[in-house]
């Protein structure tokens, strides 16, 4: 069970890492579509910053939908198999 559930902790921390990578992608080229798209409308450049935002933007909700289901799957929290301990009392005298 240990090997399973660090595998499934690394995933979850990698994909935070990534979200957070491909959140910068999507605002540098945001901006970069806005600058460009202000100084030469309807230029190549602006075209391909445009691909790259919506590229970047795509990448950043798959990774948040892996994300939630990941966080959201039954077996990512620990299961309780054994039987509740109750308190030992004793129920015959000391001899």
């Amino acid at each position: 069970m240990a090997p399973k559930t660090e595998h499934f902790l690394r995933a979850v921390r990698q994909l935070r890492r990534v979200r957070v990578l491909y959140m910068s992608g999507v605002l540098l080229w945001a901006a970069a579509a806005a600058w460009t798209g202000g100084a030469h409308p309807g230029s190549p450049q602006m075209w391909a910053s445009l691909f790259l935002l919506v590229v970047f933007a795509g990448l950043l909700f798959t990774a948040c939908v892996w994300l939630r289901r990941l966080q959201d799957a039954p077996g990512s929290r620990p299961a309780h198999h054994a039987a509740p301990r109750r308190a030992v009392t004793s129920r015959h005298a000391s001899v």
